[in-house]
């Protein structure tokens, strides 16, 4: 059995998404971070970084989407979720996750974890100030030149049409309207007609 460390609306959502994609068995404990329970000493015995997600395996934990995103996948090959087979594609899904991870994220981050940067209230308030132009930029960059139709590989799913569609969602939080993106708000459109993602939705209220 799996259990999913994570926590509704976070990027976690990501690695929620997958294993209901995969229809993997799991359990969901929802850390809450408004007591901050990603701070007790409980869940830092489970993940000493303090972060969402985290996946508690029968070998151990997986810390990070990108790497339990592809865990999910491999685990669960008759799922689709990857592709598996070859090394060039899986690696063009490694390249997008790692970027929604490294810079996409922390793009994000920039507006609603500022302290992590800097201890200047001025300089908090202009990384805030900044961060929907960088988020932006990084949107537009993925619209036209990484994310393909009708899913960011082309015409098969994969879990980093999970993790897209888990990003997507912090948009307006930055003031930007999916719209502006063209090939991402269809994605966005389509991801939301999924089972998967109603579901996953639906256990995070």
């Amino acid at each position: 059995m799996l259990t999913l460390y994570y926590t509704p609306g976070a990027c976690s959502r990501a690695s929620h998404l997958a294993l209901r994609e995969a229809e993997a068995r799991f359990e969901l404990y929802n850390l809450n971070f408004a007591a901050d329970e990603q701070r007790s000493p409980e869940y830092l015995r489970i993940n000493p970084k303090g972060r969402v997600p985290a996946l508690a395996t029968p070998r151990g934990v997986i810390t990070e989407n990108p790497a339990i995103l592809a865990y999910i996948a491999q685990s669960h090959p008759a799922a689709r979720l990857a592709p598996l087979n070859d090394a060039f594609e899986f690696a063009r899904m490694q390249a997008f996750n790692s970027y929604l991870c490294a810079t996409v994220h922390v793009a994000h981050a920039h507006l609603r974890r500022a302290e992590r940067w800097a201890d200047d209230a001025a300089a908090r308030a202009e990384l805030r100030r900044k961060a929907p132009s960088v988020v932006d930029a990084c949107f537009a960059l993925m619209n036209s030149e990484m994310v393909g139709a009708p899913w960011v590989l082309g015409d098969a799913f994969s879990v980093a049409d999970c993790y897209l569609f888990t990003l997507t969602e912090w948009l307006p939080a930055h003031g930007l309207d999916v719209g502006r993106y063209p090939v991402i708000a269809a994605h966005h459109a389509r991801m939301r007609e999924r089972t998967a993602v109603q579901e996953t939705l639906a256990a995070e209220r």
